[in-house]
């Protein structure tokens, strides 16, 4: 079976909104995480976020784009084009029905739909845009990116919270085995508003620390939750026949496995699903544990979800059996972007030999995992996988090989 390569990678992301600024922050553990100013959060108990400061879409996107679009779909609009661009793809140069998109999101154009909402009580309803029937949609971003990249094939939207830019991955990686020849694929999630904010308060999982290098501390006994962050990242897939006919200048990696498992219900006193997630995306790649060179973790940042978790790896690998890092401790958890950010993370560390580091954390005993920390490690990386967990127990992991 035809191997699906990554032949582009776009980030949009508190720490860099190109490929050259992330990975120069992310390489040596830059911390992105601050006060939240989007918004006055002054009325809720959590006050730190990881933000995209200094984005104006008027300095990347058409004018007429900017008032039908959310924060999402403007982020997600950059990172496709310098996806493209790093592919060194012209979308209009392919033929339109050979072409798709499938992304993720969490919570749709939530911070659009607030204001035209907000209108709606103290203005009127003739004040409400008439792009609120659609901008607020969780698949506004498939669609726009769709119309502005002229793709007519198979298109969808993922929405398995943090979990789902691994499953769009992975579903843009069924279309192309199935003759689909290129996929923008991955997620990107903003919803550093009220409405967003009150709603990732509610789950009880997000933390309310006022110290930014303390705040979010997954795998550390002090561990208290989350913190939100907004981005993601978008990737070109190919099928490696295509990709190699048109003369691929740039080939990052091949999307080797993947796997989704939902865990139990409740109080059933059954395993979670996240360990059945890893072995089936390692016999997926038909890859053996002991190949892995790093593992990218979900790291939710709550004690009884990061022992699940760890419970999960080391029954895998062994105890401190494999490196394992979470870069998302300096920008915070991007919800749907998180993961795909992770596997832009995972290629570039292939590329230079480096696994970034899990910011701020002293790693608890208790938890038997060979956690890369405070600073960076020189490691031949060849494959990497990335685990990704989402509210409501959804589980998914990617495999990702180098090509070299």
């Amino acid at each position: 079976m035809t191997r699906t390569l990554v032949t582009g990678i776009g980030v949009a992301t508190p720490n860099g909104l190109g490929i050259d600024d992330f990975w120069a922050a992310t390489r040596v553990g830059t911390n992105t995480i601050g006060p939240l100013t989007r918004f006055d959060p002054g009325g809720h108990t959590a006050p730190l976020a990881g933000e995209i400061r200094g984005f104006d879409p008027a300095d990347h996107l058409p004018g007429r784009l900017i008032p039908q679009t959310d924060r999402i779909t403007q982020l997600a609009l950059l990172a496709a084009d310098r996806a493209f661009t790093d592919a060194g793809i012209t979308p209009g140069d392919l033929p339109a029905h050979t072409l798709g998109v499938v992304t993720a999101a969490t919570t749709g154009g939530i911070e659009f739909s607030e204001r035209e909402l907000r209108k709606l009580f103290t203005q009127g309803p003739r004040h409400v845009s008439a792009y609120h029937s659609f901008a607020t949609f969780h698949a506004a971003a498939t669609g726009q990116l769709s119309i502005r990249n002229n793709t007519r094939g198979p298109a969808g939207v993922l929405v398995t919270d943090h979990a789902g830019g691994l499953d769009a991955i992975a579903h843009a990686r069924r279309r192309i085995r199935a003759g689909t020849r290129l996929v923008l694929t991955g997620g990107v999630d903003a919803s550093l508003c009220p409405w967003g904010w009150a709603a990732q308060l509610s789950t009880g999982l997000m933390s309310t620390a006022t110290d930014p290098a303390t705040a979010y501390l997954p795998f550390d006994d002090r561990a208290r939750g989350y913190i939100p962050g907004e981005g993601g990242a978008l990737l070109i897939l190919e099928d490696e026949h295509s990709a190699r006919a048109r003369g691929a200048a740039t080939i990052h990696g091949e999307i080797a496995g993947c796997a989704a498992t939902m865990d139990p219900r409740p109080g059933t006193g059954r395993e979670p699903g996240l360990r059945r997630a890893l072995e089936l995306a390692l016999a997926d790649a038909a890859c053996r544990p002991g190949d892995v060179d790093v593992v990218f973790a979900d790291a939710a940042g709550t004690p009884r979800l990061d022992r699940e978790e760890a419970d999960a790896i080391t029954a895998v690998f062994g105890p401190r059996g494999v490196p394992v890092t979470a870069p998302k401790t300096m920008t915070g958890r991007l919800a749907a972007g998180s993961a795909p950010v992770d596997v832009v993370t995972a290629v570039l560390a292939m590329r230079e030999g480096l696994i970034p580091p899990t910011t701020n954390v002293e790693t608890s005993p208790h938890y038997a995992l060979d956690l890369v920390t405070t600073t960076p490690r020189t490691a031949c990386v060849d494959t990497a996988l990335v685990l990704a967990r989402g509210h409501g127990g959804f589980n998914s992991a990617v495999l990702i090989r180098s090509t070299s």
